[in-house]
Protein backbone atom coordinates (compact mmCIF):
# COMPACT_ATOMS: atom_id res chain seq x y z
CA UNK A 1 0.00 0.00 0.00
CA UNK A 2 2.82 2.38 0.92
CA UNK A 3 4.61 1.56 -2.34
CA UNK A 4 1.46 2.41 -4.30
CA UNK A 5 1.15 5.69 -2.40
CA UNK A 6 4.78 6.61 -3.13
CA UNK A 7 4.29 5.70 -6.81
CA UNK A 8 1.16 7.85 -6.99
CA UNK A 9 3.02 10.82 -5.48
CA UNK A 10 5.89 10.39 -7.97
CA UNK A 11 3.47 10.23 -10.90
CA UNK A 12 1.60 13.29 -9.67
CA UNK A 13 4.86 15.21 -9.27
CA UNK A 14 5.98 14.18 -12.75
CA UNK A 15 2.64 15.22 -14.22
CA UNK A 16 2.87 18.63 -12.54
CA UNK A 17 6.43 19.17 -13.75
CA UNK A 18 5.49 18.27 -17.31
CA UNK A 19 2.54 20.65 -17.35
CA UNK A 20 4.35 23.53 -15.67
CA UNK A 21 4.72 26.71 -17.68
CA UNK A 22 7.88 28.74 -18.09
CA UNK A 23 5.93 31.78 -16.89
CA UNK A 24 3.69 32.68 -13.96
CA UNK A 25 0.03 33.62 -14.05
CA UNK A 26 -0.12 37.41 -14.20
CA UNK A 27 3.37 37.88 -15.60
CA UNK A 28 3.75 41.43 -16.92
CA UNK A 29 6.93 42.63 -18.58
CA UNK A 30 7.41 46.29 -19.43
CA UNK A 31 10.01 47.36 -21.97
CA UNK A 32 11.48 50.75 -22.77
CA UNK A 33 11.95 51.17 -26.50
CA UNK A 34 14.83 53.28 -27.76
CA UNK A 35 15.54 54.67 -31.21
CA UNK A 36 19.21 55.46 -31.01
CA UNK A 37 19.69 57.28 -27.69
CA UNK A 38 16.07 58.45 -27.52
CA UNK A 39 13.61 56.64 -25.27
CA UNK A 40 10.58 56.99 -27.50
CA UNK A 41 8.09 54.26 -26.59
CA UNK A 42 6.96 51.65 -24.12
CA UNK A 43 5.76 48.08 -24.67
CA UNK A 44 4.20 45.52 -22.35
CA UNK A 45 3.98 41.75 -22.63
CA UNK A 46 1.40 40.00 -20.43
CA UNK A 47 0.15 36.48 -19.71
CA UNK A 48 -2.83 35.75 -17.46
CA UNK A 49 -5.53 33.19 -16.90
CA UNK A 50 -8.78 33.73 -18.80
CA UNK A 51 -11.63 31.84 -20.50
CA UNK A 52 -12.47 31.58 -24.20
CA UNK A 53 -15.96 30.30 -24.95
CA UNK A 54 -15.95 28.31 -21.72
CA UNK A 55 -12.44 26.89 -22.20
CA UNK A 56 -9.54 27.80 -19.85
CA UNK A 57 -6.90 29.74 -21.77
CA UNK A 58 -3.88 31.90 -21.34
CA UNK A 59 -4.74 35.40 -22.48
CA UNK A 60 -1.54 36.71 -24.02
CA UNK A 61 -1.17 40.33 -25.07
CA UNK A 62 1.35 42.93 -26.05
CA UNK A 63 0.85 46.68 -26.30
CA UNK A 64 3.26 49.22 -27.72
CA UNK A 65 2.86 52.98 -27.78
CA UNK A 66 5.11 55.94 -28.37
CA UNK A 67 5.43 58.62 -25.72
CA UNK A 68 3.41 61.81 -26.30
CA UNK A 69 6.43 63.89 -27.32
CA UNK A 70 7.32 61.30 -29.99
CA UNK A 71 3.77 61.03 -31.35
CA UNK A 72 4.32 64.15 -33.45
CA UNK A 73 7.19 62.45 -35.28
CA UNK A 74 5.76 58.95 -35.59
CA UNK A 75 2.76 57.79 -33.57
CA UNK A 76 2.54 54.09 -32.68
CA UNK A 77 -0.40 52.31 -31.01
CA UNK A 78 -0.01 48.55 -31.49
CA UNK A 79 -2.02 45.83 -29.74
CA UNK A 80 -1.67 42.08 -30.29
CA UNK A 81 -3.75 39.43 -28.49
CA UNK A 82 -3.89 35.64 -28.32
CA UNK A 83 -6.26 33.23 -26.58
CA UNK A 84 -4.04 30.17 -26.03
CA UNK A 85 -5.53 26.89 -24.80
CA UNK A 86 -4.09 25.83 -21.44
CA UNK A 87 -4.32 22.12 -22.18
CA UNK A 88 -3.48 21.76 -25.85
CA UNK A 89 -1.18 24.80 -26.03
CA UNK A 90 -2.82 25.78 -29.32
CA UNK A 91 -4.45 29.15 -30.02
CA UNK A 92 -8.20 29.64 -30.36
CA UNK A 93 -8.05 33.23 -31.57
CA UNK A 94 -5.46 35.79 -32.58
CA UNK A 95 -6.02 39.51 -33.10
CA UNK A 96 -3.63 42.20 -34.30
CA UNK A 97 -4.39 45.91 -34.45
CA UNK A 98 -1.52 48.09 -35.65
CA UNK A 99 -1.34 51.88 -35.94
CA UNK A 100 2.10 53.03 -37.03
CA UNK A 101 2.22 56.49 -38.56
CA UNK A 102 -0.16 56.40 -41.53
CA UNK A 103 -0.12 52.60 -41.61
CA UNK A 104 -3.18 50.74 -40.29
CA UNK A 105 -3.84 47.05 -39.92
CA UNK A 106 -6.56 45.07 -38.14
CA UNK A 107 -6.54 41.30 -38.62
CA UNK A 108 -8.08 38.35 -36.78
CA UNK A 109 -7.69 34.58 -37.03
CA UNK A 110 -10.16 32.07 -35.55
CA UNK A 111 -8.58 28.61 -35.41
CA UNK A 112 -10.25 25.21 -35.74
CA UNK A 113 -7.42 22.77 -35.09
CA UNK A 114 -9.65 19.68 -35.30
CA UNK A 115 -10.41 20.53 -38.94
CA UNK A 116 -6.99 22.08 -39.62
CA UNK A 117 -8.69 25.26 -40.83
CA UNK A 118 -8.80 28.91 -39.83
CA UNK A 119 -11.15 31.79 -40.53
CA UNK A 120 -9.14 34.85 -41.52
CA UNK A 121 -10.75 38.24 -40.95
CA UNK A 122 -9.22 41.34 -42.47
CA UNK A 123 -10.67 44.74 -41.65
CA UNK A 124 -11.37 47.02 -44.61
CA UNK A 125 -11.09 50.65 -43.56
CA UNK A 126 -12.80 51.80 -46.77
CA UNK A 127 -15.76 49.46 -46.36
CA UNK A 128 -15.76 49.64 -42.55
CA UNK A 129 -16.20 45.88 -42.20
CA UNK A 130 -14.30 42.60 -42.00
CA UNK A 131 -13.67 40.59 -45.16
CA UNK A 132 -13.69 36.91 -44.16
CA UNK A 133 -12.06 33.93 -45.80
CA UNK A 134 -11.37 30.33 -44.79
CA UNK A 135 -8.02 28.66 -45.30
CA UNK A 136 -6.31 25.40 -44.47
CA UNK A 137 -3.47 25.21 -41.97
CA UNK A 138 -1.33 22.60 -40.21
CA UNK A 139 -3.23 21.24 -37.21
CA UNK A 140 -0.53 22.30 -34.74
CA UNK A 141 -0.23 25.91 -35.90
CA UNK A 142 0.58 28.69 -33.47
CA UNK A 143 -0.01 32.40 -33.87
CA UNK A 144 2.77 34.97 -33.68
CA UNK A 145 2.35 35.63 -29.95
CA UNK A 146 1.64 32.08 -28.74
CA UNK A 147 4.67 30.89 -30.73
CA UNK A 148 6.95 32.91 -28.44
CA UNK A 149 5.45 31.34 -25.32
CA UNK A 150 5.72 27.93 -26.96
CA UNK A 151 9.43 28.55 -27.47
CA UNK A 152 9.79 29.63 -23.84
CA UNK A 153 8.50 26.20 -22.80
CA UNK A 154 11.20 24.43 -24.84
CA UNK A 155 14.61 23.17 -23.75
CA UNK A 156 16.71 25.59 -25.76
CA UNK A 157 20.28 24.68 -26.64
CA UNK A 158 22.90 26.71 -28.50
CA UNK A 159 23.34 25.57 -32.08
CA UNK A 160 19.93 23.92 -32.23
CA UNK A 161 16.68 25.29 -33.62
CA UNK A 162 13.01 25.09 -32.71
CA UNK A 163 10.72 24.61 -35.70
CA UNK A 164 7.02 25.35 -35.73
CA UNK A 165 4.33 26.63 -38.04
CA UNK A 166 2.77 30.03 -37.54
CA UNK A 167 -0.58 30.85 -39.11
CA UNK A 168 -1.23 34.58 -39.18
CA UNK A 169 -1.86 37.41 -41.65
CA UNK A 170 -3.70 35.01 -43.93
CA UNK A 171 -0.76 32.68 -44.54
CA UNK A 172 1.04 29.65 -43.13
CA UNK A 173 4.62 30.45 -42.20
CA UNK A 174 7.06 27.60 -41.45
CA UNK A 175 9.25 29.22 -38.81
CA UNK A 176 12.67 28.40 -37.43
CA UNK A 177 13.82 29.87 -34.12
CA UNK A 178 17.61 29.78 -34.05
CA UNK A 179 19.53 29.71 -30.77
CA UNK A 180 22.76 31.51 -31.63
CA UNK A 181 24.84 31.85 -28.48
CA UNK A 182 25.08 32.47 -24.75
CA UNK A 183 25.81 36.00 -23.60
CA UNK A 184 26.09 37.72 -20.21
CA UNK A 185 23.86 40.76 -19.95
CA UNK A 186 23.20 43.33 -17.25
CA UNK A 187 19.48 43.80 -16.69
CA UNK A 188 16.93 44.38 -13.92
CA UNK A 189 17.80 40.91 -12.53
CA UNK A 190 21.49 41.79 -12.28
CA UNK A 191 24.09 40.23 -14.55
CA UNK A 192 22.54 37.08 -15.98
CA UNK A 193 23.44 34.58 -18.66
CA UNK A 194 21.14 34.85 -21.66
CA UNK A 195 20.46 32.96 -24.85
CA UNK A 196 20.35 35.04 -28.02
CA UNK A 197 17.57 33.71 -30.23
CA UNK A 198 16.38 34.74 -33.68
CA UNK A 199 12.96 33.88 -35.13
CA UNK A 200 13.21 33.35 -38.89
CA UNK A 201 9.64 34.31 -39.70
CA UNK A 202 8.43 34.64 -43.28
CA UNK A 203 6.08 37.59 -42.96
CA UNK A 204 5.18 40.36 -40.56
CA UNK A 205 5.68 39.84 -36.84
CA UNK A 206 4.37 41.76 -33.83
CA UNK A 207 5.05 45.04 -35.53
CA UNK A 208 5.39 45.72 -39.24
CA UNK A 209 8.81 44.08 -39.20
CA UNK A 210 11.23 44.60 -42.07
CA UNK A 211 14.46 43.05 -40.79
CA UNK A 212 15.98 40.47 -38.49
CA UNK A 213 14.81 40.31 -34.90
CA UNK A 214 17.05 39.18 -32.01
CA UNK A 215 15.79 38.37 -28.52
CA UNK A 216 17.84 37.88 -25.35
CA UNK A 217 16.11 35.47 -22.93
CA UNK A 218 17.39 34.32 -19.55
CA UNK A 219 19.19 30.98 -19.80
CA UNK A 220 17.04 29.13 -17.28
CA UNK A 221 13.67 27.39 -17.15
CA UNK A 222 11.84 30.75 -17.33
CA UNK A 223 13.45 32.24 -20.45
CA UNK A 224 12.30 35.75 -19.62
CA UNK A 225 12.97 38.18 -22.48
CA UNK A 226 15.19 41.02 -21.28
CA UNK A 227 16.25 42.66 -24.55
CA UNK A 228 15.09 42.81 -28.15
CA UNK A 229 16.58 44.36 -31.27
CA UNK A 230 14.86 44.70 -34.63
CA UNK A 231 14.19 46.78 -37.69
CA UNK A 232 10.57 47.73 -38.31
CA UNK A 233 8.63 50.04 -40.63
CA UNK A 234 9.48 53.08 -38.53
CA UNK A 235 13.21 52.35 -38.14
CA UNK A 236 15.43 50.15 -35.99
CA UNK A 237 14.88 49.91 -32.27
CA UNK A 238 16.14 48.32 -29.06
CA UNK A 239 13.70 47.24 -26.35
CA UNK A 240 15.09 46.75 -22.84
CA UNK A 241 13.18 45.20 -19.94
CA UNK A 242 12.46 47.99 -17.46
CA UNK A 243 10.13 46.32 -14.95
CA UNK A 244 8.62 42.91 -14.27
CA UNK A 245 5.67 41.65 -12.25
CA UNK A 246 4.87 38.06 -11.25
CA UNK A 247 8.28 36.66 -12.19
CA UNK A 248 10.33 34.10 -10.20
CA UNK A 249 13.61 35.99 -10.57
CA UNK A 250 14.66 38.55 -7.97
CA UNK A 251 14.85 42.18 -9.09
CA UNK A 252 18.14 43.96 -8.39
Amino acid sequence: MKKLLVLAIILMSLSLSLSAEAFMDGEKLTFKIKYGIISAAEATLEARTSVYQGTPVWYLSTNAKTYSFFDKLFRVRDRVESWWDKESHLPHKFAKNLQEGNYRQHRVHIYDHSKAKTTYQRWSYKQARFNNSEMEMPGDSQDILSAFYTVRNQDLQVGKSVRLNITADGRNMPTEVMIHRKEKLKCIFGEVECLVIEPKLRGEALFKQTGNIYIWVTNDQYKIPVKLESKVSFGSFVAVLESAQKVPLKLQ
